[in-house]
């Protein structure tokens, strides 16, 4: 069970690559644009001449999207917790949307992400990877809304891995999207398709804790994947921040997406 990419799976055709995007102010950057709220005599944004919020020291660097791959469905819900009782380690996503070409934040996109569980399975897609769990389509899927300062809070789990993947997040950005009654959106225009990484050092430590432990599927790690080019932040590695003591405590990871708008 492998993405597109790595031609594990007959018959799926990668998503073509070709819009621009950029992920900027990574690293301790990011991390203030996601507290900066907390720092009252520390600003969040600076300004342009006509008072558009920008991120704070930021260097716009291009950056080349990643492979959708084989497990996106359409009509994912809007909502900021998309564990649905999963099992796993908590991971906390702060992730701030901006322009590449000017830094300007970009309240109201739409910041999608979909990823396995702990055992390597995908909803939609359960027993690829040789677990057998119920399936309701949706668990490990959906999306928020930016707020002013270009910020998606989205709860979820520590991803597992399943075969021929280091362990990754599928991320897309929309902007222009019109939500539904049902819970999901529609419309709007696509700006950017890419994957979040993490530092193999802190996958490690979680493969030892259950329910981790319990996937007996060989892991591919960040250097062995055939997707991550080993390009730090620019290439979607989040920085992440403990949220207690232990590994169990969970994680926040932080990461800004700069995207080209026409």
């Amino acid at each position: 069970m492998t993405d597109s990419s790595s031609h594990g799976t007959a018959g799926v055709t990668p998503t073509p690559i070709g819009r621009r995007t950029v992920l900027i102010a990574t690293g301790t950057t990011a991390a203030v644009l996601a507290v900066g709220a907390a720092a009252p005599h520390t600003p969040a944004t600076a300004t342009t001449a006509d008072s558009t919020p920008v991120a704070p020291a930021a260097v716009c660097t291009l950056t080349k999207e990643m492979t959708e791959g084989p497990y996106y469905l359409d009509g994912a819900l809007v909502r900021a917790d998309v564990t649905e009782g999963k099992a796993g380690i908590p991971l906390k996503l702060a992730l701030t949307v901006v322009n590449d070409s000017t830094c300007a934040v970009i309240p109201s996109a739409l910041v999608e992400i979909w990823h396995c569980d702990a055992l390597g399975e995908y909803s939609g897609y359960v027993g690829n990877n040789g677990h057998s769990e119920p399936d309701d389509r949706t668990f490990l899927r959906g999306g928020v809304l930016t707020n002013s300062a270009g910020l998606a809070n989205i709860t979820t789990i520590y991803p597992g891995w399943y075969r021929g993947r280091c362990v990754h997040i599928h991320v897309k950005v929309h902007t222009g999207v019109t939500l539904t009654a049902d819970g999901s959106f529609t419309g709007g225009q696509e700006l950017h398709t890419g994957q979040l990484f993490i530092d193999e050092t802190i996958t490690a430590a979680v493969a030892k804790i259950s329910p981790y432990s319990t996937n007996t599927v060989t892991r591919t790690t960040l250097a062995q994947d055939s997707i991550y080019d080993d390009g730090g932040a620019a290439s979607g590695l989040m920085t992440l921040t403990a949220l207690g003591s232990s590994t169990s405590s969970g994680y926040t990871g932080t990461l800004t997406l700069g995207v080209q708008q026409s």
